[in-house]
């Protein structure tokens, strides 16, 4: 369950920075406005937006590479915070921008925190 655990953690901080990239530096770009949906004046127009929530993104991936590496308990209870936060974040995302975020990344995060937890 252990490998388990890692494996989808390292996931999960593949996804953020995967996700860091499409919002900072793809943005406005064919990748980030075919996965959105924008035309090229939305996208314009977000670019600084979504630049900051690439950063924040870039943030929880760092974070769980921090997990990863660190002695536990630290490195398990960081794992856990940032998973719930990306839980958390993913579940108000979904509420208030697009219903998509709950599946894309609430549900892997408490699939991966789950996980987390029972490797315990």
């Amino acid at each position: 369950m252990h490998l388990t655990a890692v494996v989808l953690v390292a996931l999960m901080a593949l996804l953020h920075v995967y996700i860091l990239v499409l919002e900072m530096f793809l943005w406005q770009r064919g990748p980030g406005r075919r996965f959105h949906g924008f035309d090229a004046e939305l996208a314009r127009t977000t670019a600084p937006l979504a630049a900051n929530q690439g950063l924040y993104n870039g943030f929880l991936a760092a974070g769980l590479v921090w997990g990863l590496i660190a002695e536990d308990p630290t490195g398990y209870r960081a794992q856990i915070f940032f998973l719930s936060c990306i839980v958390v974040a993913g579940v108000y995302g979904a509420a208030t921008a697009n219903r998509r975020i709950l599946f894309a990344q609430a549900l892997p995060a408490a699939v991966t925190l789950a996980s987390v937890i029972a490797a315990g």
